[in-house]
């Protein structure tokens, strides 16, 4: 277990915290400008090729209960630098990649890192004093705006004058960065809870996601009303209500169900699920038809550099309103917000 026992600058903790955070959410987008690109690249389908960004996602949203069940069992520091690990990883492999089998791999293994934003949230609530919370937690939440502003030019620049491969690159050195700033600079944290990791719930999870996706993301292309679609988006049913009954009846899970269907709980997340769908679908419907051409009738023919500016602004704007949205929770409580 990890002890609480050595000391960090608030300061230095929030800004390596951030930083986490940007990098992390950074290879969220990396591959954003490249969407139309993709299938020429990996020498795919473009409902192949969108399996690239649909991984990471999937991964993430596995990964992130998961990781977070782990850091309340053996401490949060511990485990955002084992997230380090696979982002280091999957970046590498997607650099190495000439195919579209690697590059999922890689892919996916980048969305495991997204582990590192909850973990290194919840590990201010340890870390920081009280007065010191709401903005760090702000902070850190920005920084996948951050990542995102960030990122969609940088990779677009990158991409459009050097080779699409740097970018992975980059990003693994950045975040070999992270991981030694982790060690160095954040104190260790104390393991907060007793049990065990609900395995069965997070396969069960995973499974879930995967068929329900894979029926969505290829139903085009089997036919909507083909048996393999029926059957991936029937059997994405059955998994997911397996799951629940088997979280309903865990007594480790790795989803409170019981806590989730409280209504403060459930309407703040429906809430967070339809913002955060709108937002990642404008990512990539924007970015498309920026660069799609003009001759089209709805491209607006920009290079991948300007695509990349136009969309800049949204996450820039995320970082500016999250200090005024911390003062707001602190001033008329996060509802008023």
């Amino acid at each position: 277990m990890d002890d609480p026992t050595s000391t960090g600058r608030p300061n230095g903790i929030v800004t390596v915290m951030a930083v986490a955070g940007i990098v992390a959410s950074l290879t969220q987008t990396l591959v954003v400008p490249l969407i139309g690109q993709l299938p020429t690249i990996l020498s795919t389908s473009a409902s192949n090729a969108s399996w690239v960004i649909t991984v990471t996602l999937l991964a993430g949203a596995v990964t992130t209960p998961v990781m977070g069940r782990l850091g309340d069992l053996y401490g949060k520091r511990r485990m955002m630098l084992i997230c380090a690990i696979p982002l280091i990883l999957g970046c590498v492999v997607c650099a190495l990649a000439g195919s579209l089998t690697p590059m999922i791999i890689g892919r996916g293994l980048q969305g495991m890192g997204m582990g590192m934003i909850p973990l290194g949230i919840s590990a201010l609530r340890d870390l920081l004093p009280p007065d010191r919370l709401g903005p760090s937690i702000a902070l850190m939440s920005s920084s996948m705006g951050i990542g995102g502003a960030l990122g969609l030019p940088i990779a677009a620049a990158v991409a459009e004058y050097a080779s699409w491969r740097a970018l992975f690159w980059s990003t693994a050195a950045l975040s070999v960065v992270v991981a030694a700033l982790i060690w160095l600079l954040v104190p260790a944290t104390p393991a907060r809870a007793a049990g065990r990791l609900d395995v069965a719930g997070a396969l069960g999870l995973g499974t879930g996601l995967v068929c329900l996706l894979l029926g969505v993301s290829k139903g085009a292309d089997w036919g909507w009303s083909s048996g393999t679609t029926l059957g991936m988006l029937g059997a994405a049913v059955l998994v997911l209500l397996v799951w629940g009954w088997w979280e309903l009846r865990s007594g480790d899970p790795l989803v409170d169900l019981r806590v989730t269907a409280r209504p403060q709980v459930l309407l703040t997340n429906l809430a967070s699920i339809v913002v955060g769908f709108s937002m990642y679908a404008q990512s990539l419907i924007v970015m498309q038809i920026l660069q799609l051409p003009a001759a089209t009738g709805y491209g607006l023919g920009q290079s991948m550099l300007a695509a990349g500016l136009w969309m800049a602004p949204s996450g820039l704007m995320m970082m500016i309103v999250s200090p005024v949205g911390a003062r707001l929770s602190a001033a008329r409580s996060p509802k008023a917000r």
